[in-house]
């Protein structure tokens, strides 16, 4: 069977860069293109960064687009360079890419590969939701062109990453989450939930440090500044996989065993709540029951450990 196509828009951070480096990996997996936007780093390092890993990977057919800087209701503050480096990817300065970015931005890219792949075009977004938000303003028929929308984002039943109730995604632009959130499509939202417990460890990273080739070395590299920052949430170096467990559950490579169809809200105020995904897990007692609206399926638990196939597919670029 032909190659799927897929759309991977993302701030390109460290686990940007692993999300990535999977899908380039997979031969079922036709990576028509990239769109950036701020998160992570900014919406423009985020494409430079993306181009040079493309590049590295030898993938300059790639093409990639520079999306929204700005978020709807709040302008970028300049990312989060104590946990993804002051690049955005650990610190590593990788060769400059000769290609550049399109002229079209991230949202009218969006827009262009849904109407061309029509309920083929497989959606995987793991930055802020702005471009997507941006997206359905142009195309209100997205929901109908894109074949599948998985979020790496949000949290259902444990603690957030960026307060005490929300995941940093949602949190960056909790407006443009809301919007995404409200419009009828199905999506499989990879919640903190599942990806705090997918964990590579120290001597994963030494494993890639050692590999042969150019791409395993750089991830190790890479991972460092990540690693210390998980310190001081796991007691250990070590880091969780958010953006390339969303990957791996999009292609179909690690299986939701506990993803209930729920109703979610998207807190978008300026109180203690902000950027909290309002999870209906009421249904938890009684085998989770058929919510009426419901149409975002929370991924809680999954069928294996990740991290194996994460470092099977990094080695194989040697």
């Amino acid at each position: 069977m032909p190659a799927r196509p897929y759309l991977l828009d993302c701030d390109t951070g460290v686990d940007d860069a692993l999300a990535l480096f999977h899908l380039l990996s997979d031969d079922e997996v036709n990576l028509v293109g990239v769109s950036t936007v701020s998160g992570n780093t900014s919406a423009a390092q985020a494409a430079d960064n993306t181009l040079r890993l493309l590049a590295a990977a030898g993938r300059t057919d790639v093409p990639v687009a520079i999306g929204a800087h700005h978020f709807r209701m709040a302008e970028y503050d300049g990312g989060v360079p104590h946990i993804h480096g002051d690049n955005g990817i650990g610190g590593v300065e990788l060769p400059a890419s000769h290609v550049d970015p399109l002229a079209e931005s991230g949202p009218e890219f969006i827009v262009r590969m849904a109407r061309h792949y029509p309920g083929e075009l497989r959606l995987i977004a793991i930055g802020p939701l702005t471009n997507l938000a941006l997206a359905l303003e142009l195309e209100p028929r997205l929901p109908e062109l894109v074949g599948d929308l998985t979020i790496m984002g949000g949290a259902a039943l444990v603690p957030g990453n960026a307060s005490p109730v929300a995941e940093a995604n949602i949190i960056n632009d909790p407006h443009a989450a809301q919007i995404v959130f409200d419009a009828p499509w199905t999506i499989t939202m990879v919640a903190l939930d599942a990806t705090m417990e997918q964990l590579i460890e120290s001597d994963d990273r030494e494993r890639l440090r050692s590999a042969p080739g150019a791409i395993a070395p750089m991830v190790a590299e890479m991972l460092g500044v990540y690693y210390d920052f998980y310190v001081s949430v796991f007691g250990r170096p070590c880091s969780a996989l958010h953006d390339p467990l969303a990957v791996a559950i999009s292609t179909g490579e690690v299986v939701p065993t506990l993803a209930p169809l729920v109703r979610v809200t998207v807190d978008a105020t300026d109180g203690p709540g902000r950027g909290q995904t309002i999870c209906d897990m009421r249904g938890v007692y009684n085998g989770y029951p058929p919510q009426s609206g419901a149409h975002v399926r929370v991924v809680l638990k999954v069928d294996r450990p990740y991290a194996p196939l994460l470092m099977d597919r990094l080695l194989s670029f040697a």
